[in-house]
């Protein structure tokens, strides 16, 4: 564990360098939430079957597009216990902060800190730019376009896969154009509900010659009517360096008060369901 006063240049400009990465990796994970240990999270243990008949790219981006519209208009508030840990390849915790984000429609975002443990170093290059580039995008202030959307992506239809509890579509994302806010890599939809439940790939742009492999994991679950992130976990491959991994978990959500039920009414997704088949 580094000591405040023991950190050299070099750590510092490594430390820069990862935290870069995943602010660059949380504004397009960011993006995908709103439309919608690593053993926690599904294993991908289920074959994959056959794509049912009828199924094209342009209804699913459509589908994800009114899902996005219906999930911010009727989410309006939540709050959820955040974890962010980094990690060593040997399970070591560098550096810890938990703290409660809260979030009140239609973009602000506030972040209070509970607890603090391991580097402060680590703590204060990475884990707090982190928090305030997603705060910093939510408000609009670094405006990113990296939304899942046919502007940014082609999608490859692959089959249909099991993810845990869900029922999912599964296609290669491609990227359209080189950038460090877009990545390269697999979605799982829910064939139901047509929202992103499970995220795998890279930057679809390298962002540095230090960093020289950048993966990431995230998963998604359902509460009361919306998919909300899970669990995130990026793997950072650094020059002269080595792995280290950023963990983040959302637990003990509290989603619109009283209004959780009231989420997503029939009359809201017949509506929705109107709206894909008109394009």
């Amino acid at each position: 564990m580094w000591r405040r006063d023991m950190a050299t240049p070099s750590a510092k400009l490594t430390l820069s360098l990862v935290a870069a990465t995943f602010v660059a990796i949380t504004m397009f994970a960011v993006a995908a939430t709103a439309q919608s240990n690593q053993e926690s999270q599904p294993e991908l243990t289920a074959p994959l079957e056959p794509l049912r008949p009828g199924v094209a790219e342009d209804q699913l981006f459509a589908e994800l597009d009114a899902h996005n519209e219906l999930r911010k208009s009727a989410l309006h508030d939540y709050t959820v216990v955040r974890t962010y840990q980094v990690i060593d390849l040997k399970g070591k915790v560098h550096a810890e902060e938990i703290g409660r984000m809260e979030f009140r429609a239609p973009d602000k975002k506030t972040f209070i800190v509970t607890s603090e443990a391991g580097s402060r170093l680590i703590r204060h290059k990475a884990l707090n730019p982190l928090i305030s580039s997603e705060i910093e995008a939510a408000a609009g202030k670094e405006h990113h376009d990296s939304a899942i959307s046919s502007a940014n992506y082609s999608l490859d239809l692959l089959g249909e896969q099991q993810v845990g509890p869900y029922h999912c579509f599964v296609a290669l994302a491609v990227p359209k154009r080189k950038d460090k806010y877009l990545f390269e890599g697999k979605l799982w939809i829910d064939v139901d509900d047509y929202a992103v439940v499970r995220i795998e790939g890279h930057p679809a742009r390298k962002l540095s010659f230090w960093i020289q492999r950048a993966d990431f994991v995230r998963q998604y679950q359902k509460i009361d009517g919306f998919w909300l992130p899970e669990k995130d976990q990026t793997f950072v491959q650094v020059r002269l360096y080595g792995k280290k991994v950023l963990s983040i978990e959302h637990q003990n959500y509290v989603v619109n008060g009283a209004q959780n039920k009231e989420a997503l009414t029939p009359t809201q997704e017949a509506r929705v369901r109107a709206v894909v088949g008109a394009n």
